[in-house]
């Protein structure tokens, strides 16, 4: 495989993860995320350095259409094209239902639905002037299928995920263009520092 894709909250956990493989898998990679976290991206793009595979930098947040514009735009003017978006930033607020308020309500779809939304509409305008197809993925999760307890609000974003997902899929294959979620549960991160302490 081969091409260039872009993954938002790649800094850490699972968007990290994703940032990886797909530099093994043969992928120049664009890894975004917040300011805060440029020093943990610094670690993934040396990661991904190591494989082999171009990598860049771009800042700014998702649940900023404006700065999403501007993010896919960079990415395929600085790595040439843009031919996998994975949209993986995204925040949880656990509470349970009658503690949450309307804020927590509001970042989160800022973040998790309006920033997916916005990832997938920008990527698909430029795959589409591209003319040659391309690969758009979101985060959602097993609370995207299930509702969990202390979880309401996260729950309902990530069913909102499912929903902009399949519509989005129906709308842009006629270009090409496929667009799938990912679920995954609950996992462990394991630091760096104590992943090599493991294997040494």
């Amino acid at each position: 495989m081969s091409g260039v894709a872009l993954v938002t909250g790649a800094s850490r956990g699972i968007g990290r993860a994703i940032a990886l493989r797909l530099a093994q898998d043969g992928f120049d990679v664009a890894i975004n995320d917040l300011p805060s976290q440029q020093a943990a991206l610094e670690e993934v793009q040396a990661g991904i350095s190591q494989l082999g595979k171009r990598s860049a930098i771009f800042l700014g947040d998702v649940s900023v259409e404006k700065e999403v514009e501007q993010l896919i735009s960079a990415v395929a003017s600085q790595l040439g094209s843009l031919d996998v978006m994975v949209a993986n930033a995204g925040i949880c607020i656990p509470k349970p239902f009658l503690d949450t308020t309307a804020e927590d309500i509001r970042r989160l779809l800022s973040i998790n639905v309006e920033g997916l939304f916005f990832c997938y509409k920008h990527a698909g305008l430029q795959m589409i002037k591209q003319g040659k197809g391309g690969r758009i993925i979101g985060a959602s999760s097993m609370a995207g299928k299930q509702a969990v307890k202390f979880l309401g609000a996260y729950s309902a974003s990530k069913f909102a995920v499912r929903g902009l997902t399949q519509a989005a899929a129906i709308e842009l294959a006629k270009h090409n263009i496929t667009v799938n979620a990912y679920a995954p549960g609950e996992f462990i991160e394991i630091r760096p520092s104590l992943r090599r302490n493991v294997t040494s």
